[in-house]
């Protein structure tokens, strides 16, 4: 068996992975669209990719990749706390650029406009390969913001810990699959649905919504995505939570599909938060 994630090793999502599989199952790609897409051609068995942060919202690469895949599913949320670190080669350098994958730097904004605010910020595919490459080029005055594994795994420095705008900073991660996976006896506890609403029906929304709140069906997100097929038309990402109110959920679906919306059920899925 042979697991996918985001990688390369010590990313967050290696993290995530690793909570539930054998550091010699897991296979790095450099991108969740290649993670997906080796999931999709069977070339491993489940991925593991992020989904939502608690200050930057949704990973559009991850729902817009899943919006697109039908035979998909959610086996397992895992919810890390996530610590951002800057790191450095010398503690005594003072960083002329700094590098970081796009949700890094979103999660560390306050800090960097405070501190940093002159200095060249670069997006790069993860925060291990800005380690990696903070490794690498150490007569550079560049630093990287990374896990505190990242400086262990690649001997950096960390010039400025927890560095994330909010110390309770949370990424949601999914493992995903084409079957479920019985690694524990957890109770399913949320559904995701994507859902698509017909054309010129005034009040739609609302009346797919209703379906859900007279039930007192809870729904824990609510998000809209362009479809991009052309301007102002949208599909809606939904979490329900799930407790002893499932046949609810399954007459909500009911309703909302003769009101001629389309959904797509990703998963019915337990959830696992780290500390």
């Amino acid at each position: 068996m042979e697991v996918g994630y985001l990688g390369p090793k010590n990313s967050f999502t290696y993290k995530a992975a690793s909570y539930y599989f054998d550091d010699s199952l897991l296979q790095p790609y450099a991108s969740i669209a290649n993670c997906l897409s080796a999931l999709k051609k069977n070339q491993v068995d489940y991925a593991v990719v992020p989904i939502e942060n608690s200050l930057e919202g949704s990973v559009h690469t991850s729902m817009d990749g899943l919006f697109q895949e039908k035979d998909i599913t959610v086996c397992r949320e895992i919810i890390l706390p996530i610590q951002q670190n800057l790191l450095v080669n010398d503690l005594t350098i003072i960083p002329k650029k700094i590098l970081s994958h796009p949700q890094a730097l979103a999660q560390s904004q306050q800090f960097l406009e405070t501190y940093y605010p002159d200095v060249l910020i670069e997006q790069v595919p993860s925060t291990t390969f800005a380690a990696e490459y903070v490794a690498e080029h150490p007569s550079e005055s560049v630093a990287a913001i990374a896990s505190k594994e990242a400086a262990s795994e690649y001997g950096l420095e960390i010039l400025s810990a927890g560095i994330q705008d909010n110390r309770f900073n949370q990424t949601r991660f999914w493992l995903l699959g084409k079957e479920l996976l019985n690694h524990d006896n957890r109770l399913p506890e949320k559904m995701t649905l994507f859902i698509t609403l017909p054309k010129n029906a005034p009040g739609i929304l609302h009346k797919v919504l209703s379906a859900f709140a007279w039930r007192e069906i809870d729904l824990s997100k609510i998000e809209s995505r362009p479809l991009k097929t052309e301007l102002g038309e949208y599909y809606f990402i939904i979490d329900v939570l799930i407790h002893d109110n499932i046949k609810l959920v399954e007459y909500a679906l009911e309703e909302i599909t003769l009101l001629g919306a389309k959904y797509q059920q990703l998963g019915y899925y337990p959830i696992v938060i780290k500390e």
